[in-house]
């Protein structure tokens, strides 16, 4: 299957466990991979054909710029869920959220979380 990956979109966003992470705000990256058939939309040259980035990028800024939410893997949940809703010819997704700077008392290149999701029906 094809893949449209948008990598390293970056949010600041009110997300995490602790009070300070709801009040100050974070940066967080989003990573998205899409598997979906692009060899229609690249004979013909016609983005009404493809899956429009843009609108990928529109969906993952939803969910950040959302409710506030305690888990990176909620958000992850999210943002799939959505993408499948929102693009049909869409049979998987792969979605990686990262914190690079989670106020732990500890140095480390930041936390991320990983998911795969299909739509029912695909493998």
């Amino acid at each position: 299957m094809d893949r449209l990956i948008l990598r390293d979109l970056r949010f600041f966003a009110h997300h995490g466990v602790y009070a300070e992470e709801h009040r100050n705000g974070q940066p967080f990256i989003v990573s998205l991979e899409l598997e979906t058939p692009m060899a229609a939309a690249a004979r013909a040259d016609r983005l009404d054909l493809a899956v429009d980035y843009p609108e990928v990028q529109a969906v993952a800024a939803a969910v950040l710029a959302g409710p506030p939410r305690q888990l990176i893997e909620t958000l992850a949940e999210e943002i799939a869920a959505r993408l499948l809703q929102r693009f049909p010819s869409v049979a998987a997704v792969t979605v990686e959220v990262t914190k690079p700077s989670p106020p732990v008392r500890f140095e480390f290149a930041g936390v991320a979380v990983r998911i795969r999701r299909v739509r029912p029906g695909t493998s």
